[in-house]
């Protein structure tokens, strides 16, 4: 039963750092949800208060996924018809594979400008700043993830210990 809840543990893990790229799975949720389930093995790796501090960890990255991006179409000069491009885009786009992830985006947020401006330079600025936001966005939940996965192979390792 051990080895059954690292293993989906792990799994969840490997799932929420393909879902800091991927839409529509929630990366650090679903790699919170791995860390939890290793309270369920016999000698619970984790303290109360690491997990608290993770808990807080996930929310403060979700409400910052939806934060950046705004704040990178902003910072650029972009409204908020650049950051709904923004997401449009990659949700559109992101069926091409990993070039639609790319591209979707910064297309999307630019097509949302020129509705919103119809001045092609502002677009392009603006469709810069909302896809710099949302990789900076991914790239703090891979993180985030990571750090996750290293706390759940040390408890394998501590567990192979005993």
């Amino acid at each position: 039963m051990e080895w059954l809840l690292i293993i989906i543990g792990f799994v969840l893990v490997l799932t929420g750092i393909a879902g800091s790229i991927l839409p529509l799975i929630p990366g650090p949720p679903v790699a919170y949800a791995g860390l939890l389930l290793q309270q369920l093995r016999e000698d619970a790796p984790f303290s109360t208060g690491f997990l608290l501090l993770w808990a807080g960890i996930v929310i403060l990255s979700l409400v910052l996924d939806y934060m950046i991006p705004i704040w990178g179409t902003k910072k650029f000069g972009g409204t908020k018809y650049g950051v709904w491009g923004c997401t449009l885009g990659f949700l559109a786009a992101f069926w091409l594979g990993p070039w639609g992830v790319i591209i979707g985006p910064f297309v999307g947020a630019f097509v949302g400008e020129m509705i919103a401006q119809d001045n092609s330079t502002i677009a392009l600025k603006a469709a810069f700043g909302s896809f710099v936001g949302f990789l900076m966005g991914s790239f703090l939940k891979m993180v985030i993830c990571f750090f996750m996965l290293y706390y759940i192979i040390t408890s394998i390792y501590h567990f192979q210990l005993s």
